[in-house]
């Protein structure tokens, strides 16, 4: 009889899925986390559509957020300047920075000279490539 007990407590520690269960309930902590959190968030929600329920911060939310203004009136933007007034160049239109100097054009125009010759190289090798055809 005491045999038959032994075998049968280490059968069912051997066999019970304690493993099982532990991760289990460690999913079951974590989701209910989740929902707590969520709920959370949906209580915090419920406040600001009760806090926007009016006209008035409707109106006020729709300037700040989406710079939007009831009709008939205009919205102008004032861009931020530097310390003598005007605008600085990395904020504003591209527009009014300052022209580019002739000078530097010269650089363009051998970089344009050094296309055209590296295409002429290309053609006289497609054609020198295709003598086959003859």
């Amino acid at each position: 009889m005491p045999a038959a007990l032994l075998t049968a407590v280490i059968m069912i520690v051997g066999w019970f899925p304690f493993s099982s269960l532990w991760h289990q309930q460690s999913q079951i902590d974590t989701t209910a986390a989740q929902i707590k959190a969520l709920q959370r968030e949906e209580a915090s929600l419920k406040y600001q559509a009760k806090t926007v329920d009016t006209k008035a911060a409707a109106t006020a939310l729709a300037r700040e957020q989406y710079q939007l203004v009831n009709p008939g009136q205009s919205l102008i933007q004032v861009l931020p300047g530097d310390s003598s007034g005007q605008v600085s160049a990395s904020s504003a239109d591209p527009g009014l920075l300052p022209l580019v100097p002739p000078s530097s054009m010269a650089t363009s125009s051998a970089a344009v000279k050094a296309t055209t010759h590296h295409s002429s190289q290309y053609v006289s090798r497609l054609l020198r490539t295709l003598e086959f055809w003859r």
